[in-house]
């Protein structure tokens, strides 16, 4: 890709204040994922204070029942959240697109018996699955990816499969095929490129998606008890009393605001992509 399209779609990015904003706090999260080693005061891990501290120039988020730090496990609790809603949502769009060229390339019955599969996956409460799902398979970093990506991928599969119809009825793919063009080649020359720009947009949707998933697996118990995420920081202080104490200020207020914010981050973000992959979403200038 040359440097004169980059420029533009640098332009179109930062012309849109809020898909700017959203990039912003990605690159920040991202930054807090990558350093919280280096960031962190203290391990997460290790009683550091006496329970129940209240914020101080030592503890910035105070401690909690048992005397861990609480900024730095939201610090550490960043490249956990972050991690599983990208892997979960790569996973998903990869299996989605996967399914939706395929259904909408060869359409009849291929097409019929893999968007009856969709519907099945999207029509079953979702909730309940979800639940079922992570209680049966156990609690751990990669079940859970597998949970987020097992009752994610049928929306961007749908989507994808409407593209590829439209894309398989235009000239070029008619004339590849008429030239007796290999299907594979035809699907990787002239399809998945169509594809790609919804993919990523559908990909951005899903990791925002991810991870309140997994926020909301961890706050029911049903996340992995070993690793240091913001849900299981919000499990723990609802199971261990900080509803009853002034700790829920600074137990519970902080990776419930962290997030919002990232969930936002990732919807201003996939915003400006669109504006950037599809130009009919363009503001005059």
């Amino acid at each position: 890709m040359d440097k004169q399209k980059w420029k533009h779609y640098w332009r179109v990015l930062s012309s849109n204040k809020l898909g700017l904003f959203g990039v912003s706090l990605l690159v920040i999260f991202l930054c807090i994922a990558l350093f919280a080693p280096f960031i962190a005061p203290f391990d997460p891990t290790e009683r550091v204070g006496s329970p129940f501290m209240k914020p101080n120039g030592v503890f910035l988020l105070g401690t909690n029942d048992i005397g861990q730090d609480i900024f730095s496990e939201l610090l550490y609790g960043t490249r956990v959240s972050l991690l599983i809603g990208v892997i979960a949502a790569l996973i998903s769009i990869i299996l989605g697109c996967l399914i939706g060229v395929i259904a909408g390339y060869f359409s009849g019955k291929v097409d019929s018996f893999l968007m009856r599969l969709v519907d099945l996956v999207l029509v079953i409460p979702f909730l309940p699955l979800m639940i079922l799902l992570a209680a049966f398979i156990g609690p751990s970093f990669w079940n859970i990816v597998l949970v987020i990506s097992l009752i994610s991928w049928a929306s961007p599969a749908r989507v994808i499969r409407s593209q590829v119809l439209t894309l398989k009825t235009k000239g070029y793919v008619e004339a590849a095929r008429s030239i007796g063009t290999g299907v594979g080649a035809i699907l990787t020359r002239h399809i998945l490129p169509g594809v790609i720009p919804i993919a990523l947009s559908q990909f951005v949707l899903a990791a925002s998606h991810s991870i309140l998933i997994e926020a909301s697996l961890s706050f029911l118990g049903l996340g992995d008890p070993f690793t240091k995420s913001w849900g299981t920081i919000l499990y723990y202080a609802q199971a261990r009393g900080a509803f009853i104490t002034d700790a829920w200020i600074w137990w519970v207020l902080p990776p419930g605001l962290l997030i919002t914010t990232l969930v936002i981050s990732f919807a201003f973000t996939g915003y400006s992509l669109e504006e950037i992959l599809n130009p009919r979403l363009r503001k005059e200038q």
